[in-house]
């Protein structure tokens, strides 16, 4: 079913989470084990990340080490498609620009039409690790917005070689991510929003946010997003602090503020395995308040582990 569907019929917030493929080389089973972790609480869906390459250093011929780019975290479709088979649970492959070019995503969307997968998330993807800028591959987009166009017309059955005869329409559900305290590259949230928008009216269902801790900047941004035109669900997303060191991570790659007050309790922690309870308690604290609200879904990034996000799951849904 799709995602829009979904949270239409819906009467109640609904649970979602984030999973990560595994490492090349690594089992399946270690996503399987997250799944079974948390599948009581009925998730509406299942959403699977895509990763552009990313940067190792190898040794060349003169044993001097460089940098070589490697994919460490292939075969999204293919889990998307192992999960569904599996539990029956709906799942949202993302699909993302960097380092695929318009061919890539054609491609990508026929497995995904013929595995009856409906749901997409469509963003831009990370900036190059060795650049740090965001440079699309040669024939890819450099736009989030670009990539649900291609997708609209995929769904129109429009493909990139224009000859093709009686090409087959497809029905993918677009989701797009939204940014409560913006977009690292954008130069305000004004200007965000208005991208955000262009996201939406290319053909975008729904919006998910990225990660953040203060509840009054989600509902100040669907504020905002409204007051623009914005009429699509917004779902909120929420990752627990689970180490004294993301105080500092989190904000450097995610661009997202941390509450003084949830500072302040996490410095007081002795060790990681308190800053985890604590970080558990804020996001409860979060959920039962978006929950009523009334947001149409909490959706939690996992980042790999499953513990944290159960214990929130058990105290709101």
């Amino acid at each position: 079913m799709k995602v829009i569907d979904i949270l239409t019929k819906s009467r109640s917030t609904l649970f979602s989470f984030e999973l990560l493929p595994p490492l090349k080389g690594h089992t399946i089973d270690t996503v399987f084990d997250t799944i079974d972790r948390l599948k009581e609480f009925s998730p509406a869906y299942i959403n699977i990340t895509h990763h552009r390459e990313d940067v190792v250093y190898m040794p060349n011929t003169a044993g001097e080490p460089v940098p070589v780019k490697v994919r460490r975290r292939p075969g999204t479709i293919s889990l998307a498609a192992a999960i569904h088979q599996r539990y029956g649970i709906d799942v949202v492959p993302h699909l993302i620009c960097g380092g695929f070019d318009a061919h890539d995503i054609e491609d990508a969307l026929i497995d995904l039409d013929f595995l009856g997968i409906q749901n997409i998330l469509v963003l831009r993807g990370d900036a190059d690790k060795i650049s740090g800028r965001f440079e699309p591959k040669r024939g890819g987009h450099q736009h989030a917005v670009e990539l649900v166009r291609q997708v609209q017309e995929f769904n129109r059955g429009i493909y990139l070689e224009k000859l093709i005869e009686n090409p087959k329409e497809s029905d993918f559900c677009i989701g797009v991510g939204g940014y409560p305290e913006k977009h690292p590259e954008a130069p305000n949230i004004d200007v965000d929003i208005r991208y955000l928008k262009e996201k939406v009216d290319a053909g975008a269902s729904y919006v998910v946010t990225q990660m953040f801790f203060d509840n009054a900047v989600y509902f100040k941004f669907v504020e905002r997003c409204r007051e623009a035109g914005i009429d699509v669900p917004i779902i909120p997303g929420i990752k627990p602090i689970s180490a004294k060191e993301q105080l500092t991570n989190l904000p450097r790659v995610f661009n997202v503020n941390i509450p003084q007050a949830l500072v302040q309790e996490v410095d007081r922690c002795a060790d990681n395995r308190q800053v985890f309870d604590v970080g558990v308690e804020w996001a409860v604290a979060q959920s039962k308040e978006l929950k009523a609200k009334g947001a149409p879904a909490i959706h939690f990034y996992t980042m790999g582990r499953a513990e944290n996000i159960a214990r929130v799951a058990a105290k709101v849904f």
